[in-house]
């Protein structure tokens, strides 16, 4: 079953999608005007999709969702202190360099995002989040692609460790943790 949301004039309409297809078929109570939406004004409606399936038994939850909000954090608000308390630069640099705002870099230095995990003293990671950090303090320049790939494989490193699976179960109680070896492996 497929699951659709759409925004029109501040007004929220949810609609699920069994056989019928079409917009109008999803959202029979939308006012004609969504229907009749030019190109110029395609911004007046949003759809979000999402589905909503159960394999054998087992919820899809997928692990990047979880770590998209505990570990991605975690790994900011390290390398944000670290930037801060090594390399002495101030908020609105560090947020310059991670791409974030001044306001989320003090968040993350006052414990406020980014402490639901500790990543700190982790000697699996250790290198990875000091090559970060490194990376980032560096006076040269250095790609996008380059931060991704360390950013990627020290999120990777975090889920070996298993910090993760107790935050997965938290999501989703019916996941089993011991049959569950995903980020393990």
């Amino acid at each position: 079953m497929t699951y659709v949301a759409a925004v029109f004039g501040g007004q929220l309409y949810f609609a699920h999608r069994g056989k019928e297809r079409g917009f109008r078929n999803w959202f029979p109570s939308l006012p004609q005007a969504v229907y009749d939406v030019r190109h110029e004004h395609m911004t007046c409606v949003i759809l979000i999709y999402f589905t909503c399936r159960r394999n054998s038994g087992e919820t899809l939850i997928l692990p990047c969702e979880t770590a998209s909000k505990v570990i991605i954090p975690a790994i900011r608000a390290y390398i944000a202190r670290e930037l801060i308390e090594t390399y002495d630069l101030k908020q609105d640099e560090v947020a310059k360099i991670l791409g974030i705002t001044q306001s989320a870099v003090s968040k993350y230095t006052s414990h406020v995002r980014g402490s639901v995990l500790s990543i700190d003293g982790i000697k699996e990671i250790e290198p990875l989040l000091a090559g970060m950090v490194t990376l980032a303090a560096s006076e040269k320049e250095f790609s996008r692609k380059e931060f991704l790939e360390k950013f990627c494989q020290t999120c990777q490193a975090v889920r070996k460790t298993g910090l993760m699976c107790p935050l997965c179960k938290k999501a989703d109680v019916s996941i089993e943790i011991q049959a569950c070896s995903f980020c393990l492996g």
